[in-house]
């Protein structure tokens, strides 16, 4: 007759096999989830730095130096992808090296180096690939200050689609199922002396 001590040790042989198989699922979602996390924080870090950058190249107007042989900023108008001599060609060219199709990314631009509506004290805004164009306040204490303004919009794709095992990503209100893509909208309005 067996014992008993010989009889469990001969039923725990397919233990750590089925262990396995119940706990793979479960790690598969912790280990995507945070590959996907850190993908969405590294783009809300950079397109959140970039029209930062934007609005102090605005201010700075002429005196912004450029990648170009120190040419100097021209207006906020469309991005030169040649000179990168324009606001919006320079908040491009911080995005480009950090997020994948950036050269795409609509971009606005509202500085009183493009004018001022003198009627509403607004300041006139140009875009590049930007729809809807946003509208920026008026400076409170406008005409001796300008309102200068950057916006950015960034869509992009998770490297993992939210249908294996993504949970987390798409509870988020910046993500949408549907066309299974998050967008960042990130502004920066900075004020400067007329």
């Amino acid at each position: 007759m067996m014992s008993p001590y010989k009889r469990l040790k001969g039923e725990t042989r397919g233990q750590a096999m089925l262990e396995t198989a119940l706990m793979l699922p479960m790690l598969l979602a912790l280990v995507f989830n945070t590959v996907n996390f850190g993908y969405f924080f590294l783009i809300a870090l950079n397109v959140t730095a970039a029209p930062h950058s934007g609005v102090l190249y605005s201010i700075l107007g002429p005196s912004t130096p450029v990648q170009n042989g120190g040419a100097t900023l021209a207006d906020p108008g469309p991005p030169d992808p040649a000179t990168q001599s324009t606001v919006s060609g320079l908040t491009l060219g911080d995005l480009t090296g950090a997020v994948a199709d950036a050269g795409t990314t609509p971009v606005q631009v509202c500085t009183a180096k493009s004018g001022v509506n003198v009627a509403t004290g607004l300041t006139v805004c140009t875009s590049w690939n930007s729809s809807p164009p946003y509208t920026p306040d008026q400076d409170p204490e406008w005409p001796s200050f300008v309102l200068n303004r950057v916006d950015v919009t960034y869509t992009f794709r998770p490297l993992i689609d939210y249908r294996v095992f993504n949970l987390v990503l798409f509870a988020t209100p910046l993500c949408d199922k549907s066309s299974m893509t998050c967008t960042f909208h990130r502004q920066v309005s900075m004020r400067a002396m007329d």
